[in-house]
């Protein structure tokens, strides 16, 4: 079998890989970005929304809402948590008459490859059952009638969080959607797309007031039957609980007989990765018990390791900007200008969102697998240069000091995004820390958290006021560039911000 570790290794990006890699896109056998059931009916879900209360950098930076006084999960706002979350926000139409549609998250280009189901008991004004979120019709189709929450705390070995939930929504991959272009390094993207949807969902659920949990713990077999996927195309990723308060806790679920659901096919061939397909059954756990030891393991706070030299700094004034507003409005900067940002702006985007993340395999909230480096060109008041962020201690640890955007540019695979953003941030994690802890399951929660993170970056990056794209990167180069602090790390994220171009809604 594949390890995690060998998966890792042998997609990295290198300057030899990519003058290697004669790969070209065949747009005649693009894959279709949705998932879209034939002959099942739609549930139309309500559409009109109103600006929740919470300003977007405050929701970014809550870890979770509390259980008691959580409003009652109803349809419409299960509506408004899946639109912000992986809805279709806008379209462009294109020479030809094609039309594209833009998601709320963003996602590797823009290939769309996640797809949202939703497991519920009975809700005030839908059945309990299992559904699949369909984004191209905003609407969901019921796949299994009945409540099968029971089906999802077994499988999660009676995570507390699941098994209080009115809901859960289950996120997936199909990996041919996003390996089209990608190749094998797509299975590294099942968790990066993940994760910027998942930093909408736990943002709007915290505006919402719904608790909501991040579970990474289950039993995959179990999970993908439910949901009735064919492993060899579409797997599980995570689950995130969802709602508090008095629930009835579910009996046993009904029985669950192997689905046969018609799908629209995607395109008319498919190229196989053998080598995603092995890196995920590598990092997936076959049993209740063993759920169980590998949530045992969850990882506590680590104690920073040497002195921060630079507190961050706060605005004067936050920008109380509304989480729907700066979801509608995100996008993928395409050209910065190389105007600088304060560096009170930088502050709180890092502070936002990095408070933590509910998970079960982190013991609490504010503890992380992930590490963030910089690389500042362009930031009033902190000098440029690059810099490790310290959590605990909430300041920057100056590295090297210098003008470094033609480093930034190289690191990127050669782009000039990086070179000309303000800032660019690295989420680096020590994998063999990680994974000797977690084993090889661990390689997803980095993944994931540092995803989350880089999504939560992006959507503060707008609500302040500025723009950020997500960028790929010369692995081993990035890790060299950042040594001897971060020797070792391995690279899982890199969103770079600053002033586009042109203005930005």
């Amino acid at each position: 079998m594949t390890s995690i570790r060998e998966y890792h290794e042998r997609t990295k990006h290198s300057v030899a890989s990519i003058r290697s890699n004669q790969h070209f896109l065949d747009w005649d056998n693009q894959p279709l970005p949705f998932k879209i059931y034939v002959g099942l009916e739609p549930i139309p879900l309500p559409r009109e929304f109103a600006p929740s209360a919470v300003p977007a950098l405050s929701a970014i930076a809550m870890q979770t809402a509390a259980a008691s006084g959580a409003p009652p999960l109803d349809l419409r706002l299960l509506a408004r948590l899946l639109y912000f979350s992986a809805g279709i926000v806008r379209t462009k139409t294109y020479p030809g008459g094609q039309v594209m549609g833009f998601r709320a998250a963003a996602c590797t280009g823009a290939l769309y490859h996640i797809d949202l189901y939703l497991v519920c008991g009975d809700l005030p004004d839908l059945p309990a059952g299992v559904y699949h979120f369909g984004p191209h019709d905003f609407a969901l189709r019921r796949l299994r009638a009945g409540d099968h929450r029971g089906a999802l705390i077994e499988a999660t070995a009676a995570e507390s969080a699941t098994a209080a939930a009115p809901a859960a929504i289950v996120c997936t991959s199909t990996f041919w959607r996003n390996a089209w272009k990608y190749q094998a390094r797509a299975y590294r993207h099942c968790f990066w797309d993940n994760g910027t949807i998942l930093a909408n969902l736990l943002s709007m659920s915290a505006a919402e007031g719904v608790p909501a949990r991040l579970v990474l713990g289950f039993v995959d077999a179990a999970v993908n039957s439910l949901l009735g996927l064919d492993t060899a195309h579409e797997v599980a990723l995570s689950i995130v609980a969802l709602g508090g308060g008095a629930h009835p806790c579910p009996g046993p679920a009904p029985p669950a007989p192997p689905l046969t659901l018609e799908t629209q096919p995607l395109s008319a061939r498919e190229v196989d990765y053998p080598l995603v397909r092995a890196a995920h059954a590598a990092t997936s756990l076959q049993t209740a018990a063993e759920v169980r030891d590998w949530r045992a393991a969850a990882v506590a706070e680590r104690a920073p390791t040497a002195p921060a030299a630079v507190p961050l700094q706060a605005m004067a004034q936050v920008p109380a900007r509304s989480l729907e507003d700066v979801i509608l409005h995100r996008g993928s900067t395409r050209r910065f200008s190389r105007a600088p940002i304060s560096f009170a702006q930088l502050s709180t985007a890092l502070r936002s969102a990095t408070r933590g993340v509910s998970a079960d395999f982190l013991a609490t909230p504010s503890a992380s697998l992930a590490d963030c480096y910089l690389i500042v060109n362009a930031v009033d008041g902190l000098a440029a240069g690059t810099y490790a962020f310290d959590r605990e201690r909430q300041a920057l640890q100056s590295l090297k000091s210098g003008d470094f955007r033609r480093e930034a540019g190289f690191l990127d695979l050669g782009q000039e995004l990086a070179a000309d953003a303000a800032v660019n941030w690295y989420l680096l994690a020590d994998l063999d820390h990680i994974l000797a802890r977690l084993g090889e399951r661990g390689y997803r929660a980095a993944q994931l958290e540092s995803a989350i993170i880089g999504g939560k970056l992006y959507l503060a990056a707008y609500a302040l006021g500025f723009g950020a794209t997500g960028l790929t990167f010369f692995d081993d180069d990035v890790t060299a560039f950042f040594a001897p602090h971060a020797a070792g790390k391995g690279v899982m994220f890199l969103v770079a911000a600053g002033r586009p171009a042109r203005r930005i809604g």
